[in-house]
């Protein structure tokens, strides 16, 4: 098994941030600090993150928080903001967010130690749809919809085909569902604010078809199984 796999199998991190931790020089296997990514290892080896000894995990946990405004998506934050993992401290397994929500972003967060599920489910070749309900100033125009739809020039790079409806709209407010399968950062904050349409409220409300169903701010849930599946399935892996 490659070291980046293993490392997210036992629950470190995502392996896209495990592959960091390789290239910072934080891994050891056998004693020996590996930088190289795409090692091989087997659970015979003796592995350690910042020292500490890791095992391959298979017990794995997969749980949906509705995460309220005021918490970053991170483990740990330097600035000593309340983490979302502050409102999951009853959970004895090491768990980290499946991707992120911005500080003033609310909504549907899954969080879970299954680094193969997390890297699917975040990598843009999956095509994972994720929708936001976002409330922003002013009417936005049908040339300004077309334009979220058809991709729009974010810091010089071209967003991809979005999905865009009209929930509500006035002369003050408008109230759009956004349906997006890219993950870069603060994408739909950036995408409004090309439109000049500043944001006042942003929440996602599916990964998926899978839906916070009713689930209050800041109260989370185990997944079920046949979510599990599903989110495996649109992941590309293996059931």
């Amino acid at each position: 098994m490659r070291l980046q796999k293993y490392l997210a199998s036992s629950g470190v991190a995502s392996r896209r941030k495990c592959e960091e931790y390789i290239q910072e020089g934080r891994i050891s296997v056998n004693g020996n600090t590996i930088t190289q990514l795409g090692t091989q290892v087997s659970d015979e080896d003796i592995v350690t993150y910042d020292h500490q000894i890791v095992r391959c995990n298979a017990q794995y946990v997969y749980y949906i928080l509705n995460k309220p405004v005021g918490y970053v998506t991170t483990v740990k934050d330097e600035k000593d903001r309340p983490t979302v993992l502050d409102l999951m401290r009853e959970i004895p397994t090491r768990i980290f967010p499946v991707g992120r929500l911005d500080y003033n972003t609310s909504g549907l967060l899954m969080l879970t130690n299954d680094g193969e599920l997390t890297y699917a489910l975040t990598h843009p070749k999956h095509d994972v749809n994720k929708t936001y309900q976002v409330k922003v100033k002013g009417r936005v125009s049908d040339a300004a919809i077309e334009n979220l739809e058809s991709g729009i020039f974010i810091e010089g790079r071209k967003t991809a085909p979005a999905r865009v409806d009209i929930i509500q709209i006035n002369d003050v407010t408008t109230t759009l569902s956004i349906i997006i399968h890219e993950g870069r950062n603060r994408q739909i904050r950036k995408m409004c604010d090309a439109i000049e349409h500043e944001v006042l409220r942003l929440s996602r409300t599916a990964i998926g078809d899978m839906r916070l169903e009713g689930l209050s701010p800041g109260k989370y849930r185990k997944l079920t199984e046949r979510e599990i599946v599903y989110l495996k399935k649109i992941g590309g892996i293996d059931v």
